[in-house]
């Protein structure tokens, strides 16, 4: 009896052990997956590369950009942009460094990165919806950081312009 009690709990340690080294595999295609889509996203956009850049979101997509009034769903993000696009005058962004997290059931995933942008350091962070087999952004978000010793300075400069938009918004 004791003999089968430990081949059970063996049986049943080595099928743990199976499904976590396949969860990590599956986690690891799917952070290489998901690295791909964001840096062709940013090449993308380097390249002046309208539709491949759409493409990169999903349908129900929201935009968040650095400006407090820059919250756009997918077609009022493409309508802003297609200027910038046409005129070959779009933004170039690089990841320093990124964090990517998944849900338990694996359709979606987070992240969060460090930016090289002309707007010096900047943090984009996300959501990702797994639709069809492929990575989608169903919201991006992009901000610009502030370094703590000069935020005093910022907020002379940002306090009058949003003072008006704080009004309108309470």
């Amino acid at each position: 009896m004791k003999s089968k009690l430990v081949l059970i709990c063996l049986l049943i340690g080595i099928s743990l052990s199976v499904n976590a080294q396949k969860k990590g595999f599956y986690e690891n295609v799917q952070k290489k997956n998901i690295n791909k889509l964001l840096d062709d996203f940013n090449t993308f956009a380097g390249n002046a590369d309208f539709q491949n850049y759409f493409d990169c979101f999903a349908e129900e997509s929201t935009f968040i950009g650095t400006d407090a009034t820059e919250v756009w769903n997918k077609k009022e993000f493409m309508n802003w942009a297609k200027p910038f696009f046409d005129s070959k005058k779009t933004w170039n962004f690089k990841s320093l460094k990124r964090n990517i997290y998944f849900s338990k059931d694996g359709n979606y995933a987070w992240f969060d990165e460090i930016l090289d942008t002309q707007m010096k350091i900047c943090r984009g962070s996300g959501v990702l919806e797994k639709i069809g087999g492929k990575w989608k952004v169903k919201q991006y978000v992009l901000s610009m950081t502030i370094p703590n010793d000069v935020i005093n300075d910022i907020l002379k400069v940002k306090s009058p312009i949003e003072e008006a938009l704080l009004e309108r918004m309470k």
